[in-house]
């Protein structure tokens, strides 16, 4: 690109395909649950209710209108930040998700900043001594990290901790209100496990791209001139093998939460795992299509956040030059 309005036309494009992706996403959304079998006004109303009246709650609800209909309606809605009513708790969908946001959030917001802490020094530790006992050791936690369900290990945390060392009560969360800091204490433990498996990653290709860095003529240089391998490392190896790292922290966020869904439902936590669960049983559409597109917009917003990021750290790359 040309000095002159390249970058600007670089992140037009980006927002461009962010509004994009978020449009397909809603139409992917909305006609999936659509499709689903069950009807909400008959699991409301009940098997044995009388059709009549089945007929008049799903008109009320809008559900016999034509499908290119209710998603135009739905559309409007979310172009005003209305998220509509659940059909089950007779309240607005923005309100339930908040209640229970902060939870997951909080355990995905802990996991993402603890995965890089451990990661950059045992993949800097990793690279340093590659084919030494060290790496060997490193890596073999992580393939066990990658490969251990993080719902399992909750479960067999919970039974060390909690019943054989009685270290903190299982399936107890303080709430907010009552004392922060004991509710951030309480989801510390679900966080680090959620951490484990994107830390394992994170190790990985760590030690990957430094060790591809140290081949290169400037670290010969470097070291000739009599500097140590970590002066080296640290000063000049880590900048430049931040970039691929930055790509894959940004699209762990996705895991992330997901993570943190199925983790907080193990601890017992109010979180909105146990909200997104009961509302697919219940056919509670809004609920869920309401949370599939914040969840959505969250990791499409963090991997823009790491493009901004990318050209930041090289502001000679550009996506699709």
């Amino acid at each position: 690109m040309g000095a002159g309005g390249g970058p600007l036309k670089f992140w037009l494009r980006r927002l461009f395909m962010l509004v994009l992706t978020l449009f397909f996403v809603t139409i992917i959304t909305f006609v999936a649950f659509q499709i689903i079998p069950g009807d909400p006004a008959q699991l409301m109303l009940g098997t044995e209710a009388d059709p009549q009246a089945v007929e008049t709650l799903r008109h009320q609800l809008g559900y016999d209108q034509p499908l290119l209909q209710r998603y135009g309606s739905w559309i409007f809605q979310l172009l005003q930040g209305d998220l509509g009513s659940s059909i089950r708790f007779q309240q607005s969908v923005s309100s339930l998700i908040s209640a229970r946001f902060s939870v997951t959030l909080t355990i995905a917001f802990i996991a993402m900043v603890v995965a890089p802490l451990v990661a950059f020094p045992l993949g800097m530790l990793a690279a340093r001594y590659s084919r030494r006992w060290p790496d060997y050791i490193i890596s073999m936690v992580n393939q066990v990290g990658m490969a251990i369900p993080s719902f399992w290990l909750g479960m067999v945390v919970i039974l060390l901790f909690s019943v054989v060392f009685q270290w903190f009560v299982p399936l107890h969360f303080v709430p907010w209100s009552e004392d922060p800091w004991l509710a951030i204490r309480s989801l510390i433990l679900p966080a680090l496990i959620v951490a484990i498996p994107p830390t394992a990653v994170l190790t990985k290709m760590i030690r990957a791209t430094m060790l591809e860095q140290l081949r290169s003529d400037y670290v010969v240089t470097g070291l000739s001139k009599g500097l140590s391998h970590w002066m080296v490392m640290v000063a000049h190896v880590l900048r430049n093998a931040m970039l691929p790292v930055i790509t894959v922290m940004g699209m762990s966020m996705a895991e992330l939460l997901a993570g943190s869904i199925v983790v907080e439902q193990v601890f017992g936590l109010p979180g909105v795992g146990r909200l997104l669960l009961s509302s697919i049983g219940y056919r509670d559409l809004p609920v869920v299509q309401g949370m599939v597109v914040i969840f959505t917009t969250l990791v499409i917003l963090v991997n823009f956040m790491v493009d901004l990021l990318y050209h930041r750290l090289d502001p000679r790359v550009h996506v699709g030059e």
